[in-house]
Parts: structure tokens; sequence; C-alpha cells
């Protein structure tokens, strides 16, 4: 764990962010906050909304892309 108290984790895809987390159990346990470290070897800052962190080390957790947010807006030429 990061001194500013984000999780950073190794992912095996590129997750996006605001993307929710969540445990085995599919109880939620925080946000993607930022994404860093290469294409090939990518990891994700996890925002925790847990109180204890410390209980998912070593333990898989999982995305679940968010739903709603920014859409893009296309403009068509005149």
């Amino acid at each position: 764990m990061s001194s500013s108290g984000n999780l950073i984790v190794k992912t095996e895809i590129v997750p996006r962010i605001g993307d929710n987390v969540v445990d085995d159990k599919l109880k939620s346990v925080g946000s993607v906050f930022d994404i860093i470290g290469s294409v090939k070897s990518p990891y994700a800052s996890i925002r925790p909304t847990i109180t204890d962190p410390q209980r998912l080390v070593k333990h898989p957790i999982y995305t679940i892309p968010s739903t709603g947010g920014r859409k893009e807006r296309r403009r068509f030429g005149r």
C-alpha cells in the first residue's frame, strides 16, 4: 500500500478509471483511481472504500465496469 492510502495492484487487463473494484464475494472494496506502468505490464491505483484494505493483500480482486459517466458527444459537420 502506498503512503497516500491507495492500493497499487498488478493487473492482467487495463481497467478504466472509475471502475468498481470487488473482492471474491463481489463485495465492493473501492474504485480504480489511476493506471500506471506500461501497456504490457499495467498497474492500477485503487482508492479503497473499506476500513481495512490490508485484508486484500494476496487475495484476488476484480473490476466491474462503471455505469454511466461521461458519454462521447459526436458533432457532425455542416
